[in-house]
């Protein structure tokens, strides 16, 4: 069990999760809606970790200057860089094998966060 869970808003939560799905390979673990039909708390699940997901409400947070992103530990990165890109997320960090033995990428994803996924497990 974790101790950290990335908590996520985005503007329509619910497209978030769908793209978050489909892009990076999340899976839903639990998704609670609010009595107006938006996310009011989702758990999406990677391997053994997870994050929260919500829907902002006002102000909304803006990520771009947040100097804030996830790691993502995957085991094979090229399929999972091709899924991302296919999906269309921007490239923030194209994918390159790094001094300290990871091949790793960082995109964004649909509400501007940055997500870097790699081969290195701390």
């Amino acid at each position: 069990m974790a101790d950290i869970y990335p908590t996520f808003q985005y503007a329509d939560a619910a497209a978030a999760i769908d793209w978050l799905e489909r892009a990076f390979g999340l899976t839903r673990d639990k998704v609670y809606t609010a009595e107006d039909g938006t996310v009011a708390h989702a758990q999406l699940a990677y391997g053994t970790g997870m994050v929260m997901v919500g829907t902002a409400t006002p102000p909304v947070h803006r990520p771009e200057s947040a100097g804030f992103a996830v790691y993502v530990a995957v085991d094979d990165i090229d399929a999972h860089h091709a899924r991302a890109r296919a999906a269309g997320a921007p490239v923030v960090q194209p994918l390159r094998d790094t001094d300290y033995g990871s091949r790793e990428y960082a995109v964004r994803d649909v509400g501007g966060y940055v997500w870097s996924f790699g081969t290195y497990r701390p």
